[in-house]
């Protein structure tokens, strides 16, 4: 069986850079933005379109009633985002299956559950993530610090809607993870060095 690493993470916490270091100090595949290309490939979905729903909970719309009947109301987007998560499911099938790997976000701690993948989860306090998040963002972004704290907050919500819809699991709620690491107030290529040392000890 292949060693899979899933990575869990709130928004600014850095989790998306400690996955790509840890892949590199183990030399082992890394799937993040990779799994949306080919998500897009397969759906003839565009990438933009699929980044945009790909983590948010479907919006189910309640039935309307005419005379003695109920209607539901379908929203196309909720029969895209189930096509999306299902093509999702069959990729990171796939894609754990062929090597050593670690896959950030996509619910691919769920998903792959019955690879018994070491799940990783991280977090950081709002003050650092909006710090991460000011320093990285474009001149085009240009958000104050309330406007990045209210897109923090937002993002993360609909990632836990989005994980806690598909995966009848609390987003982020320890039991449903391995190892919970904050990144408060750290050195992320410190922080990812020290965890590959690690996993590199417990799994390799």
């Amino acid at each position: 069986m292949k060693r899979i690493i899933t990575i869990g993470r709130e928004f600014g916490s850095g989790g998306r850079e400690i996955g790509r270091r840890i892949s590199e100090e183990l030399q082992i595949a890394y799937y993040d933005q990779e799994i949306i290309t080919e998500v897009a490939n397969r759906t003839q979905l565009s990438e933009d379109y699929i980044q945009q729903i790909s983590e948010r909970k479907p919006f189910v719309s309640y039935p309307i009633h005419i005379g003695h009947s109920f209607y539901p109301i379908i929203d196309p987007t909720v029969h895209n985002s189930v096509q999306i998560f299902a093509e999702q499911h069959r990729l990171l099938e796939e894609l754990s299956k062929k090597s050593d790997c670690i896959i950030v976000g996509r619910c691919a701690d769920y998903i792959l559950r019955k690879q018994s993948p070491f799940r990783l989860f991280v977090y950081a306090d709002m003050e650092s993530k909006i710090k991460r998040c000011m320093e990285r963002q474009t001149k085009e972004e240009d958000f104050t610090e309330r406007e990045m704290k209210r897109r923090i907050e937002g993002i993360d919500r609909e990632r836990a809607k989005y994980y806690n819809y598909f995966s009848s699991q609390k987003w982020g709620a320890r039991d449903n993870y391995d190892l919970m690491i904050s990144t408060s107030g750290k050195n992320i290529k410190q922080v990812s060095v020290a965890l590959a040392q690690y996993l590199k000890a417990l799994l390799f």
